[in-house]
Protein backbone atom coordinates (compact mmCIF):
# COMPACT_ATOMS: atom_id res chain seq x y z
CA UNK A 1 0.00 0.00 0.00
CA UNK A 2 1.86 3.88 -0.96
CA UNK A 3 0.67 6.62 1.23
CA UNK A 4 0.99 10.41 0.67
CA UNK A 5 4.50 10.43 1.83
CA UNK A 6 5.65 8.13 -1.19
CA UNK A 7 4.53 10.41 -3.63
CA UNK A 8 6.23 13.58 -1.47
CA UNK A 9 9.62 12.01 -1.42
CA UNK A 10 9.37 11.42 -5.21
CA UNK A 11 8.21 15.23 -5.69
CA UNK A 12 11.03 18.31 -5.93
CA UNK A 13 8.66 20.86 -6.79
CA UNK A 14 8.55 23.70 -4.00
CA UNK A 15 5.15 24.82 -2.83
CA UNK A 16 3.42 27.42 -4.57
CA UNK A 17 1.76 30.01 -2.56
CA UNK A 18 0.48 33.42 -2.47
CA UNK A 19 -0.62 35.58 0.05
CA UNK A 20 -4.82 36.33 0.77
CA UNK A 21 -4.44 40.49 -0.19
CA UNK A 22 -2.33 39.85 -3.02
CA UNK A 23 -4.57 40.19 -6.46
CA UNK A 24 -6.06 37.42 -8.12
CA UNK A 25 -3.98 38.41 -11.15
CA UNK A 26 -1.19 38.26 -9.57
CA UNK A 27 -2.04 34.80 -8.29
CA UNK A 28 -2.74 33.75 -11.87
CA UNK A 29 0.61 34.83 -13.42
CA UNK A 30 2.59 33.26 -10.24
CA UNK A 31 0.15 29.72 -11.55
CA UNK A 32 1.34 30.39 -15.38
CA UNK A 33 5.16 30.92 -14.00
CA UNK A 34 5.16 27.76 -11.75
CA UNK A 35 2.89 25.84 -14.61
CA UNK A 36 0.61 24.49 -12.30
CA UNK A 37 -3.28 24.51 -11.97
CA UNK A 38 -3.92 26.17 -7.98
CA UNK A 39 -1.88 28.35 -5.68
CA UNK A 40 -2.07 28.08 -1.79
CA UNK A 41 -3.31 30.86 0.13
CA UNK A 42 -1.12 30.71 3.08
CA UNK A 43 -0.21 33.24 6.03
CA UNK A 44 3.39 32.28 6.88
CA UNK A 45 3.50 28.35 6.83
CA UNK A 46 -0.26 28.31 7.39
CA UNK A 47 -3.09 27.18 4.87
CA UNK A 48 -5.85 29.78 4.99
CA UNK A 49 -7.52 28.76 1.83
CA UNK A 50 -6.70 27.74 -2.23
CA UNK A 51 -6.96 29.06 -5.47
CA UNK A 52 -7.82 26.98 -7.82
CA UNK A 53 -8.30 27.55 -12.36
CA UNK A 54 -11.48 26.36 -11.25
CA UNK A 55 -12.22 29.08 -8.92
CA UNK A 56 -11.07 31.44 -11.27
CA UNK A 57 -13.40 30.85 -13.79
CA UNK A 58 -16.32 30.15 -11.76
CA UNK A 59 -15.60 33.28 -9.37
CA UNK A 60 -14.23 35.86 -11.08
CA UNK A 61 -14.67 35.26 -14.86
CA UNK A 62 -18.62 34.33 -14.71
CA UNK A 63 -18.85 37.00 -12.09
CA UNK A 64 -17.73 39.52 -14.42
CA UNK A 65 -15.03 40.75 -11.82
CA UNK A 66 -11.30 42.17 -12.56
CA UNK A 67 -8.65 40.26 -12.06
CA UNK A 68 -5.90 42.91 -11.01
CA UNK A 69 -8.82 44.69 -8.18
CA UNK A 70 -9.43 41.40 -6.88
CA UNK A 71 -8.14 40.04 -3.67
CA UNK A 72 -7.12 36.54 -3.81
CA UNK A 73 -9.06 36.05 -0.43
CA UNK A 74 -12.72 37.00 -2.42
CA UNK A 75 -12.50 34.11 -4.57
CA UNK A 76 -10.73 31.22 -2.48
CA UNK A 77 -11.88 28.21 -1.34
CA UNK A 78 -11.98 28.28 2.11
CA UNK A 79 -12.58 24.53 3.37
CA UNK A 80 -9.83 23.40 1.78
CA UNK A 81 -9.54 19.16 1.85
CA UNK A 82 -6.37 18.50 3.37
CA UNK A 83 -4.38 14.78 3.80
CA UNK A 84 -2.02 14.13 6.15
CA UNK A 85 1.45 12.22 4.78
CA UNK A 86 -0.06 8.97 6.69
CA UNK A 87 -3.45 8.57 4.01
CA UNK A 88 -3.40 6.17 1.36
CA UNK A 89 -3.05 6.73 -1.85
CA UNK A 90 -6.63 5.09 -2.41
CA UNK A 91 -7.91 7.36 0.77
CA UNK A 92 -7.04 10.81 -1.52
CA UNK A 93 -8.59 9.06 -4.99
CA UNK A 94 -11.77 9.02 -3.05
CA UNK A 95 -11.45 12.44 -1.00
CA UNK A 96 -10.73 13.97 -4.77
CA UNK A 97 -14.05 11.85 -5.85
CA UNK A 98 -16.18 12.88 -2.86
CA UNK A 99 -15.28 16.34 -2.93
CA UNK A 100 -14.87 17.38 -6.94
CA UNK A 101 -11.17 18.26 -6.00
CA UNK A 102 -8.22 18.44 -8.11
CA UNK A 103 -5.50 19.29 -5.35
CA UNK A 104 -4.84 17.95 -1.84
CA UNK A 105 -2.62 20.05 0.23
CA UNK A 106 -0.86 18.12 2.60
CA UNK A 107 -0.37 19.27 6.38
CA UNK A 108 1.23 18.58 9.43
CA UNK A 109 0.80 19.81 12.94
CA UNK A 110 -1.44 22.64 11.32
CA UNK A 111 1.68 24.02 8.80
CA UNK A 112 1.74 22.67 4.69
CA UNK A 113 4.13 20.41 3.84
CA UNK A 114 3.47 19.83 0.36
CA UNK A 115 0.33 18.98 -2.06
CA UNK A 116 -0.61 16.31 -4.58
CA UNK A 117 -2.39 16.94 -7.74
CA UNK A 118 -5.21 14.14 -9.03
CA UNK A 119 -2.29 13.74 -11.30
CA UNK A 120 0.40 12.88 -9.14
CA UNK A 121 -2.57 9.90 -7.62
CA UNK A 122 -3.65 8.92 -11.60
CA UNK A 123 0.32 8.57 -12.29
CA UNK A 124 0.91 6.67 -8.67
CA UNK A 125 -2.11 4.57 -9.54
CA UNK A 126 -0.57 3.72 -13.11
CA UNK A 127 3.10 3.33 -11.72
CA UNK A 128 1.51 0.93 -9.27
CA UNK A 129 -0.79 -1.15 -12.05
CA UNK A 130 1.56 -1.39 -14.85
CA UNK A 131 5.18 -0.01 -13.99
CA UNK A 132 7.37 1.84 -14.91
CA UNK A 133 6.21 3.94 -18.44
CA UNK A 134 9.17 5.44 -20.85
CA UNK A 135 8.62 9.44 -21.72
CA UNK A 136 8.41 8.61 -25.89
CA UNK A 137 5.76 5.72 -25.14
Amino acid sequence: MRYVSDILEEKSEELVWIGPLESVFDALKLMNEKDVGAVLVQIEDYLVGILSERDYMRKVILDAHASKQTKVSEVMTRDVITVSRDDTIVHCIALTKKHRVRHLPVVEAGKTIGMISLRDLFLDAIHERLGDIPEDA
